[in-house]
């Protein structure tokens, strides 16, 4: 931090007011002070409010021992002059690291700057979201052959809504800094987004849109998993239906020669087609002939 920055982790309401360096909307307030019982729900966004400008940002944090990804949310409030920073702890992870502003405030650098470098920070996370994502679909690819259909199902539908939110909060994001490329964001007359510092959220905004285009075709590939996990179990159905198939074969035919023979009538032929040595005979060749039938349709 520096004397034009303050940084704050889990602050009350009563130490948001008083840290704030100008008059700032009750709701502003109520949402720089209120507690994150998931991460999910606050939605990127980055105004300008006359005086100064509001924002909340969502970093992405992977956590590959736990296959997910904590979303941390870190809000500023910025005056040409002065910048808050609040920084809100995830349930089950850790707030948002703003080491990337350090040395940019230890240089003395503008307010607009140390919004650029929070902003650039925050979408970089979303890099190393989509790598860890990308390793856990190819560990699910890999582990097709080894996890039980359900175990993959449900790692597929935790992928996909994993996917879903990162894509929604990405492209939120990108919205908002895409309004600071486009100087819709005035404060001050542009004293703090000056045109050379807007230039700057270029970089941002290429990020996050390189990002929510790397995410559909993360999503693609994980429709790809899906439908080749279907397609296993689908030939693993008609690989039981072939094993049934040949058993019910092999049961069918000498039953029929046991019901033939099991018929109470007298014949016209000779005793000796009647004999059971005759019956054996015919079971056990078309049990030879049906097996030999099946191994040469590689059915067995």
């Amino acid at each position: 931090m520096s004397a034009r920055w303050l940084d704050l982790v889990d602050p009350t309401q009563e130490e948001v007011l008083a840290s704030l360096p100008v008059h700032v909307d009750p709701e502003a307030v109520e949402a720089l002070s209120a507690r994150p019982r998931d991460g999910r729900e606050a939605r990127p966004v980055i105004e300008g409010h006359g005086a100064y400008a509001f924002g909340v940002l969502m970093a992405a944090h992977p956590v590959p021992e736990e296959d997910r990804i904590v979303y941390q949310e870190v809000d500023f409030v910025a005056t040409p002059d002065f910048l808050v920073t609040v920084r809100k702890t995830p349930p089950g992870g850790a707030p948002f690291d703003p080491a990337g502003l350090h040395p940019s405030a230890d240089e003395g650098a503008s307010i607009g700057i140390l919004v650029h470098r929070l902003v650039d920070e925050v979408a970089d996370t979303y890099l190393a979201a989509l790598d860890a994502v990308y390793g856990e679909i190819d560990e699910l690819e890999d582990a097709i052959d080894v996890w039980t259909p359900r175990r993959v199902r449900e790692r597929i539908s935790e992928l996909r809504h994993e996917l879903l939110h990162s894509r929604k909060t990405a492209s939120a994001t990108r919205a908002a800094v895409r309004r600071i490329v486009d100087g819709r964001i005035e404060v001050g007359d542009h004293a703090l987004f000056p045109p050379r510092v807007e230039r700057l959220f270029t970089d941002a905004y290429e990020t996050l849109v390189r990002v929510t285009e790397e995410l559909d075709i993360a999503r693609d590939i994980l429709a790809g998993v899906r439908d080749h996990h279907q397609s296993k179990v689908v030939e693993g159905q008609g690989e039981v239906a072939k094993k049934l198939t040949v058993i019910a074969s092999l049961v069918l035919v000498p039953s029929l020669i046991v019901g033939y023979y099991g018929q109470n009538f007298e014949s016209a032929f000779d005793e000796t087609y009647w004999s059971i040595g005759v019956s054996s005979g015919l079971i056990l060749a078309s049990t030879v002939v049906q097996l030999a039938l099946f191994r040469w349709r590689r059915w067995i």
